[in-house]
């Protein structure tokens, strides 16, 4: 599964043109993006078809507008404002969202994070949502209730219903109890661990059910969620107390939530946050979880299906090429089949590549998307399905930040 240097260099110069890969016989079409000077980007796809593009535009140095856009075909809309503030805690690896009740002409949520208090890390989830399709945003609410000025981020939301919103979050309340001490982070926390936690909340803002999913975590990965038939389930990079940080995942059935299950011993001993978290999807109950480890000095990127809504899972199938920065997503194409990409260095630079599997293995040769940077600032490229087509997007750094996007036909 070698990439072409070839068509890495094509795509890096073709600008707007296609670019089709032979081996994968993947059509990439970059897409004109409404990013003047910005970054973060989150896709998200509607139950009624819509699918919505936000990121953060980077005002001035100290002020941020929380945009989104509309794909109309193969086309972005105008940008729209959401909100816009100088108190955001703005970070490469945990960005704001935008997501969609379920129905026709679903009301929308979206979250971003807001400082609470004088701590660097100091900050709090705050929703804020509209029911007329983004003519108006409500107030921003907190997700969570502890009150407790602390680091709580990395969040994933998920639409129920036409009226009830799930999300999980990483919460660092405990992290503010006992002797100050930076023990295995560089966030400063306190003595308790960093904790999983969900809630749902309704279009009027109304809270319920707030629940700790799993007491110890790894403090700055991302957290994952996907809907199940019968429920819920969320993707997260575990914690022990040997600082052993392998994937786990956690289901709600029912009324329920079942007891973390490890996807796959890794047996990764890291005594800090990788910054790396994995991603969690499903097509009825058949559900894949990719994510970044290591096997001792080698870096690894994993893909592992599940046949039984996530109660157990097959062993995972390497996909990277020998050296990469992990930052994985992951779409269903087809019941069987997804596609994942993921960041992998290059002599130079870096790129986004991709390839498509189904339980039995990998579906042809992954293929390049698009040349990035290996530095944080170029983020966590974001995937998302429209119709018989992926829509991709990423930061890309250069003399002036921005996001882009590319349409890629399979």
């Amino acid at each position: 599964m070698k990439y072409s240097l070839i068509l890495l260099l094509i795509i890096a110069a073709c600008g707007d043109k296609t670019v089709i890969d032979e081996g994968s016989h993947a059509q990439i079409v970059a897409m004109e993006t409404p990013s003047i000077s910005g970054g973060e980007p989150n896709l998200f796809a509607a139950e009624d078809g819509s699918v919505f593009l936000s990121w953060l535009e980077y005002v001035n140095d100290t002020t941020f507008s929380f945009q989104y856009a509309t794909l109309n075909e193969s086309n972005w809309s105008a940008p729209k404002s959401i909100a816009t503030g100088t108190d955001w805690f703005v970070n490469w690896a945990d960005f704001p969202s935008l997501v969609a009740y379920k129905g026709i002409k679903p009301a929308l949520a979206t979250h971003r994070l807001e400082m609470s208090a004088e701590g660097t890390y100091d900050y709090d989830v705050r929703i804020s949502q509209s029911t007329d399709g983004g003519l108006e945003w409500t107030e921003p609410f907190t997700v969570h209730t502890d009150g407790v000025p602390a680091e709580h981020g990395f969040v994933s939301m998920i639409p129920l219903s036409e009226d009830r919103m799930f999300a999980t979050w990483l919460d660092g309340r405990n992290t503010k109890t006992g002797a100050a001490s930076s023990e295995g982070h560089d966030h400063g926390h306190g003595a308790g661990p960093m904790s999983l936690r969900a809630a749902t909340f309704d279009k009027s803002g109304n809270l319920f059910d707030e629940v700790e999913l799993d007491s110890r975590v790894c403090d700055c990965c991302q957290t994952s969620a996907a809907q199940l038939d019968d429920g819920v389930i969320v993707a997260y990079r575990n914690r022990t107390e040997d600082e052993i940080r392998d994937i786990a995942v956690v289901r709600k059935e029912g009324d329920t939530w079942m007891d973390p299950v490890i996807v796959y011993p890794d047996q990764w001993k890291f005594p800090a946050c990788p910054v790396n978290g994995p991603v969690v999807r499903s097509y009825g109950s058949t559900i894949a979880v990719s994510w970044f480890a290591m096997n001792d000095t080698i870096p690894e990127v994993k893909v592992a299906f599940s046949e039984d809504g996530g109660r157990s899972f097959k062993a995972p199938f390497r996909i990277d090429n020998g050296n990469p920065l992990g930052r994985v997503d992951l779409v269903f194409i087809s019941e069987q089949e997804v596609l994942a990409s993921w960041v992998e260095r290059t002599e130079d630079h870096a790129a986004i590549l991709a390839i498509k599997l189904t339980p039995e293995g990998p579906k042809g040769e992954d293929f390049v998307v698009t040349q990035t940077s290996p530095s944080r600032g170029s983020g966590f490229p974001r995937m998302i399905k429209a119709g018989d087509k992926v829509i991709v997007a990423w930061t890309h750094v250069d003399e002036t930040t921005k996001v882009k996007s590319a349409m890629i036909h399979i």
